[in-house]
């Protein structure tokens, strides 16, 4: 049955009114995590992954997906549409708020939407992101777990309209760049989820949640290549069909590409990290986010867990596969 909050669309666009031993198949929801994911999808590919990856595993309730950094309709398809072909439609879409310098014309993955109405999306979709966030955290029983996998507009969005969501959720995201830089570069740099929104990213990492992020350090080290890609490029399952769908679309002039090996895929540490950490050294470090988008150290700024270093990388690796290939989480 459709179900949209007041949605209206005008010629584009919308107005607003624990452990790695856990079984891999399907769980009973009962113990399980209520996470909202907050993503930029349709940008770079990893966050498609790390949707299959939270969709895959049984220590995951997923309830709500919401739209970061602009471009809401388009990224909102894209939610929408994988969430019908891994048959999980329970789980909620939030448009979230627009961005002036960012229309909603489409990006990489706008050829697997081509056509797609939202308006047929069989479950929930929320106009207001914004509010569905806010809703789902505060009337949840137990706190809920916010994987943010880009920048963090609709979330600062979020905390400005109900501050108390900080003091009912924890905080779970790709974010930063601490010891190293992208691909274990010796310095750190800005990271585009900071760098591209320094402000948002500053009143979401000063809100009173727990925190945990994985920077640079750890996640731009993670591909898939060899018989473990090809495990998941060549699986029958749904989802891993629609994700490599996705990634074929997304390489665009250079098909062969998703041939071979899948791109960095950073934002699939923050899908694991939100429910399970064993393969990952975790710091405690305070961390400040500067006005040029570094995130330092600072013993002075609020404390958070920090994934700063692999202990098993290709276990990791394994895991994602197994995911990605096994049963989906119901």
């Amino acid at each position: 049955m459709l179900h949209f909050d007041t949605l209206t669309i005008v010629a584009g666009c919308f107005l607003l009114s624990t452990s790695l031993l856990a079984a891999e198949g399907p769980a009973p929801k009962t113990g399980r995590i209520p996470v909202i994911l907050d993503t930029d999808i349709g940008d770079d590919i990893d966050d498609t992954w790390a949707l299959a990856v939270l969709l895959k595993s049984p220590e995951v309730d997923l309830k709500l997906v919401v739209t970061d950094q602009g471009k809401p309709l388009y990224r909102a398809k894209i939610i929408a549409k994988f969430l019908q072909r891994a048959g999980r439609t329970d789980v909620a879409v939030g448009l979230g708020i627009p961005l002036a310098n960012l229309t909603d014309q489409g990006g990489n993955q706008a050829a697997w939407v081509e056509g797609y109405d939202l308006k047929s999306y069989p479950g929930k979709a929320h106009a207001d992101g914004v509010q569905a966030m806010i809703d789902t955290i505060m009337n949840s029983p137990q706190p809920v777990t916010v994987v943010a996998i880009g920048p963090l507009p609709t979330l600062a969005a979020a905390l400005d309209r109900q501050p108390e969501i900080a003091k009912r959720a924890r905080f779970v995201g790709m974010h930063g760049s601490v010891r190293r830089g992208y691909d274990g570069a010796k310095d750190p740099c800005p990271e585009y989820n900071v760098k591209a929104n320094a402000k948002a990213c500053q009143k979401v990492f000063t809100a009173p949640w727990d925190m945990t992020i994985t920077p640079l350090d750890t996640c731009s080290l993670v591909r898939l290549k060899g018989d473990k890609y090809a495990a998941v490029r060549d699986s029958k399952d749904p989802v891993a069909v629609a994700l490599i769908e996705n990634y074929r679309v997304w390489c665009g002039k250079d098909p062969q590409r998703a041939a071979k090996a899948s791109s960095t895929l950073f934002d699939t540490v923050a899908a694991y990290l939100a429910f399970a950490d064993e393969l990952l050294k975790i710091e405690s470090l305070g961390i400040r986010v500067t006005d040029t988008g570094m995130t330092a150290i600072d013993p002075a700024a609020k404390v958070m867990r920090v994934a700063t270093e692999w202990k098993d990388m290709a276990a990791f690796e394994d895991l994602l596969v197994r995911r990605l290939t096994g049963p989906t989480a119901k």
